[in-house]
Parts: structure tokens; C-alpha cells; sequence
């Protein structure tokens, strides 16, 4: 049974790993639509990422096999974020945000947003970081730097 009728999730879902499936996953657990903010490139710029980052249209692309691949895209609708909030600090349809640990501080940003503006604040539901092999969270950063795999899995040092 869906707990919410809107929930959403964010983020730039750069090299589609293990964390970001966990997210999503969680995120179609608990909401019957979910609502996907996918960064621009404008905004992945903005962001500083500690790395290249692959364009819009390709993640978007894997994402979209992610959804089809589960019989999700029914259930979900992607949102172009040039900002870091999107409609999450307007939208009085939405119900819960889904984020990592990690950005756990911006859904506590977004609520306050939200009960300056009148709005009802959005319940936050947060998982964990998945850990890599080493114990340590799986990150886009760390699988471009050659560390690990998507799935979490140490690479052989090159040498």
C-alpha cells in the first residue's frame, strides 16, 4: 500500500549506481506518482561537481531505461531542475520528498521554504548512503575516479 499519493526525489543521477536505484526504489516504495527533479546541465555546472558530468540528455536517457525497465514509467514524471528545489517549494500536490543522507539538509531547507510561503511542509523520508565494498558510500565521484564500479564493487588499482 503507497503511503503518498506525490512524493519526489532530486538530484543529478550522473553514472546511475547503486545509491540512485536505492533512492528511487524507496521513492516508488512510498508514492503512488513520483515526481523525478533531474539537474539541467546549467545546474550540474553550478553545482561544482568534483567531475564531468555526462549531459542531460544522456542521463536523462538512462534514467528512462531505468523506469522502463522496472514498468515504472507510468508511475513517474521527470522534471527538468534548474534550481535546487524545482517545484518542491510550490507544488501543494506533493506529499514527501525522498533524498539520501546526504542532501538530507536540503529537504530541511525546502520545508522551510515551504511554511514561509503558507504551504503544508512535505514529510522527508531518508535512506541511508549505499556502502560500497569498503564501507565506504557509493558515489559518482568515487566510479570516475576509478575506485569502483556502479554496483559498489572495488576496482584493481591501475599500475
Amino acid at each position: 500500500m503507497k503511503r503518498f499519493k506525490v512524493v519526489a526525489v532530486g538530484g543529478t543521477f550522473d553514472e546511475l549506481h547503486k545509491g540512485h536505484r536505492a533512492l528511487l526504489a524507496r521513492a516508488f516504495e512510498v508514492g503512488e506518482t513520483v515526481l523525478i527533479g533531474l539537474c539541467t546541465d546549467s545546474l550540474a555546472k553550478r553545482l561544482r561537481k568534483n567531475h564531468k558530468v555526462a549531459s542531460y540528455e544522456e542521463r536523462l536517457g538512462e534514467l528512462m531505461c531505468f523506469l522502463k525497465d522496472r514498468g515504472l514509467t507510468n508511475r513517474a514524471r521527470i522534471i527538468p531542475l534548474n534550481d535546487p528545489y524545482g517545484p518542491s517549494i510550490s507544488d501543494g500536490e506533493m506529499e514527501a520528498l525522498v533524498v539520501s543522507r546526504e542532501t538530507e539538509p536540503r529537504a530541511h531547507e525546502i520545508n522551510r521554504i515551504r511554511r514561509d510561503r503558507g504551504l503544508k511542509p512535505l514529510e522527508v523520508i531518508v535512506i541511508d548512503m549505499v556502502p560500497a565494498e569498503d564501507r565506504i558510500p557509493i558515489s559518482t565521484t568515487r566510479i570516475k575516479r576509478g575506485e569502483i564500479d556502479r554496483e559498489g564493487r572495488l576496482l584493481k588499482p591501475k599500475g
